[in-house]
């Protein structure tokens, strides 16, 4: 049951951000909300970089570089067929990560650099909390915002 459950959680993650994350493209990419907020296709990176990143404290090895945590977003052109890539691989490995782990795993403590000790499964739930928040962000900017005077 309780994978399940978070499987289902996953499912429900990816359906309500697709809805901002697959209007991403080239075109909109340089948008933002004004000049002190990160382009779309900056936060489009860090959402797939992210996921990644905080799988590896759920024990999942990753090669994934950090080019946008704690990062200001300077104007650098990011690919999004490359960001789509990581998002769909980040949604594959948690799927993955709850098919292939035992019910104890969800509430065993981990030490995170952000949140102090938490649970497996709280961590878990911020992965998805931030991409539901990023992909928020996405389409507020898809909707008001303007190129970035950083071209």
């Amino acid at each position: 049951m309780q994978k399940d459950l978070l499987l289902e959680l996953v499912k429900q993650n990816q359906f309500t951000s697709h809805f901002s994350l697959e209007r991403v493209t080239e075109e909109t990419a340089n948008l933002r909300l004004n000049d002190k907020t990160a382009s779309i296709g900056f936060i489009y990176r860090h959402i797939g970089e992210t996921m990644h990143l905080f799988g590896q404290f759920l024990g999942i090895p990753t090669d994934v570089k950090n080019t946008t945590m704690g990062e200001i977003d300077i104007g650098r052109h990011h690919d999004v067929s490359h960001s789509r890539e990581l998002i769909e691989r980040g949604y594959k490995m948690l799927q993955d990560l709850v098919e292939n782990s035992s019910e104890e795993y969800w509430l065993e403590p981990i030490d995170t650099p952000f949140f102090g000790t938490v649970s497996r499964v709280r961590l878990f739930g911020h992965v998805l909390f931030h991409t539901s928040n990023h992909a928020g962000q996405i389409s507020l900017t898809l909707s008001r915002g303007r190129n970035s005077s950083a071209d």
